[in-house]
């Protein structure tokens, strides 16, 4: 049957230069997410995979490829899963919009190519055999990768919009998830491309993660916390463009400014007790020669009350 929903459009309309989201309550009583889109709305759910479906009866694809990984891990062999559940009825991939310079389409087929919906025809190959074995037995094909990146498009549209209805937990819930994408691409994905794809994304998932603890934190008033959440992911970034090769572009990056941002603004909120620790801790910064956490560390200490 066909709907017109030019109705349900007007009744909230689209509001340029902002994320536009709300929750609203289905028939059977459950909160979903929506996002305002300039031609539609995208609906979520707020658990599980974001359009609801569970393939190979998994929360989703990447925890049945994770099962699948601990079984050959121990020595089992995979179950038969050649009747996979139709996917193509995936929400469609709408850009809710961009916080403070993330990228436009974070975890999308990063490739630029088209990506096909998901057909509901399992991968081909998706490990070396079906006898289990040593963890290198285990492979992800390009197809198997695909949608993997697909799927995590989903949980980012996700993120973004309870980054905005400040639900702080399930933004760390899904950003570290989609940060076990990223590595379980990289560990055993076939090609070289698929494996590598996704890693241009890797600091702005940590950002988005960081943020959400730091303000979880501050919400139940452990600033501290909030601070340790921050600096953790700075060191993070710290060691990602390191093993990039590009020690040269942590400074530069949007993602660590961003974050040196939200800790600047949360140093005064400080307690005076944390100056002498954080004294300690300049010093072994000192010790360690990381001059950069001690400059950083110099104007902290500056900015405590006495």
């Amino acid at each position: 049957m066909d709907v017109d929903i030019t109705e349900i459009l007007r009744g909230w309309p689209f509001e340029p230069g902002k994320i536009n989201v709300r929750l609203i309550e289905s028939e059977g009583g459950d909160q979903k997410v929506q996002v305002r889109l300039d031609l539609g709305i995208l609906q979520m759910e707020l658990d599980g995979r974001p359009d609801g479906l569970r393939p190979h009866d998994h929360d989703s694809l990447l925890e049945y490829y994770e099962a699948n990984l601990d079984r050959v891990m121990r020595g089992e062999s995979l179950p038969d899963e050649s009747d996979l559940p139709d996917l193509s009825g995936d929400a469609e991939k709408g850009e809710p919009g961009n916080t403070e310079g993330g990228p436009a389409a974070a975890e999308n087929d990063a490739d630029g190519a088209d990506a096909a919906p998901f057909d509901g025809e399992g991968p081909d190959g998706a490990f070396a055999d079906g006898e289990g074995g040593p963890a290198d037995e285990f492979v992800l094909t390009p197809e198997d990768c695909r949608s993997l990146r697909e799927e995590a498009v989903q949980y980012y549209h996700r993120y973004v919009a309870l980054l905005v209805l400040e639900d702080f937990d399930r933004v760390i819930r899904d950003t570290t998830r989609n940060l076990r994408v990223l590595d379980i691409c990289r560990e055993y994905a076939a090609a070289e491309d698929d494996r590598m794809i996704l890693e241009q994304f890797r600091p702005y998932i940590t950002m988005m993660r960081a943020r959400a603890l730091a303000s979880q934190a501050l919400a139940d008033n452990e600033p501290k916390a909030a601070l340790h959440a921050i600096d953790e992911a700075i060191e993070t970034l710290r060691g990602y463009f390191s093993q990039q090769d590009s020690s040269d572009l942590f400074d530069m990056s949007g993602e660590v400014q961003m974050l040196r941002e939200m800790r600047d603004s949360l140093v005064p909120k400080l307690p005076v007790s944390q100056k002498s620790e954080l004294r300690q801790r300049l010093q072994r910064a000192i010790e360690d020669e990381n001059y950069e956490l001690a400059s950083i560390l110099r104007d902290e200490l500056r900015m405590l009350p006495d």
